[in-house]
């Protein structure tokens, strides 16, 4: 992660300063447990809250002691019995490194999720709204890049409200898979330590207990809540990627608002280009990145080796960060997108009229052709168009095959832009509901 792509607050869930809280959090209560179950001297449970809970965890010592002893967890460990005394000897009993490595991380893995889950709200509103205000703004729709029949802006941005709307449906069920808490000791036996303290560890962080654990949290939870974020860096992509066609000097029929005194080009003063959304296909792909290390995490050996660690402490902050960066980056995007309903309509009209060419061909088959004949006799007056050879409708009222199905008033009835338009409401209804 870089500052250039960081928020501050998702960042401050990866900071040194919250991970040695966290860490804090889930030794004092799992002392508690062991207090109120008769297990420790309640003092000492007492005593690490009222000296622990104020202090600020001095990070740079705890790097220092981490240099001689190489074992993250004991540094911490160390430095937390230089602030809260003899008492601290009780602090740990019973548990592993991975019962703090684990459940902290799930903590902030759930953190990071609300804020994402809150970006992908933000930016479901703007598609909303902005699909709402183009509901009938007639635009032609593509296929393989090439113009097909015609659609909506509308209904254009509906397509990608429906898309994040099941993203976020599932990052919440992600969010509910990695919030577990293991406090189960050295290879998840509970051997040394009784399991009413992870119940309690558990509920006090807002986490469920682990059903069984090694000496890890299994990694399959890690490996979906990372998949589900690719999954959503993918959804930024393909929105990004759409405006980006659509700001095409050939095509522009949006582009990204244009700040007064932006520069768009060292070179060129009259360049005005789709920076952001270049962007975001690049912050997407960098999320994407973290899927496969995340997937291979899942197979450790045994019980539980190392070969994980490295990773996670280079996915997890970077893969949230940037995601959110560009949850929030898409939706300022999108609020501020310059449309251009009137160039949508000469384009509309580019191919002169070879976009109602499906509806002439089905027309031709309720008068009575055949399928193919009347596939061939569309096709027939439509390529010369292609070509630049005359108008589409007027070539099919030229063609006295068509003419003996069809009249001059029943063709010019089939171009008609506003019957694409007439199950609209149907599309809106099922995507936002009664509006």
């Amino acid at each position: 992660m870089i500052p250039r792509y960081t928020r501050e607050q998702m960042a401050s869930i990866w900071s040194p300063e919250s991970k040695f809280r966290i860490w804090f959090e889930i030794e004092a209560h799992a002392l508690t447990a062991m207090a109120d179950l008769g297990l420790v001297p309640k003092d000492a449970a007492d005593t690490l809250w009222e000296k622990g809970m104020p202090a600020t965890f001095d990070v740079e010592r705890i790097d220092e002691i981490e240099r001689e002893v190489r074992h993250d967890v004991i540094a911490f460990l160390t430095h937390l019995a230089e602030i809260v005394g003899p008492e601290a000897r009780f602090v740990h009993q019973g548990m592993t490194s991975s019962d703090v490595l684990d459940t902290c991380l799930n903590v902030q893995l759930r953190r990071a999720a609300d804020l994402l889950l809150a970006d992908i709200d933000g930016l479901l509103a703007a598609l909303k709204r902005r699909a709402l205000e183009h509901k009938l703004t007639p635009t032609i729709g593509r296929s393989h890049g090439i113009h097909a029949e015609p659609t909506t802006f509308g209904i254009k941005l509906a397509t990608f409200h429906a898309e994040f709307s099941r993203a976020r449906a599932r990052l919440v069920n992600a969010r509910e898979e990695i919030s577990t808490c293991a406090i189960s000791g050295a290879v998840g036996t509970f051997a040394n330590i009784d399991p009413r303290v992870e119940e309690h560890v558990a509920r006090a962080m807002g986490l469920t207990p682990e059903p069984v654990s090694t000496q890890i949290i299994p990694r399959d939870r890690h490996a979906m809540f990372f998949a589900v974020l690719g999954v959503i860096a993918s959804s930024v992509e393909r929105l990004a990627t759409e405006i980006r066609h659509l700001q095409r000097t050939e095509v522009l029929e949006a582009e990204e608002y244009f700040a007064p005194g932006q520069k768009g080009s060292s070179a060129m003063p009259h360049k005005r280009n789709p920076v952001l959304t270049e962007n975001l296909t690049g912050l997407a792909r960098l999320v994407r990145s973290a899927v496969t290390p995340a997937l291979e995490n899942v197979a450790l050996w045994h019980e539980r080796d190392i070969s994980h660690s490295s990773v996670e402490r280079g996915i997890g902050p970077d893969a949230t960060i940037h995601l959110d960066f560009a949850l929030v980056r898409l939706t300022n995007v999108m609020e501020r997108l310059v449309i251009y309903p009137e160039t949508m309509k000469a384009n509309l009209d580019r191919l002169g009229g070879l976009i109602h060419s499906q509806r002439v061909m089905l027309a031709l088959v309720d008068a009575g052709a055949q399928r193919e004949d009347a596939y061939r006799l569309v096709q027939r007056n439509a390529m010369p168009v292609w070509r630049g050879q005359g108008n589409f409708l007027d070539l099919l009222k030229a063609d006295d095959e068509v003419r003996a199905l069809l009249s001059d008033s029943a063709l010019e009835g089939l171009f008609d832009l506003g019957y694409h338009f007439k199950h609209v409401d149907v599309i809106f209804e099922r995507v936002f509901g009664t509006h």
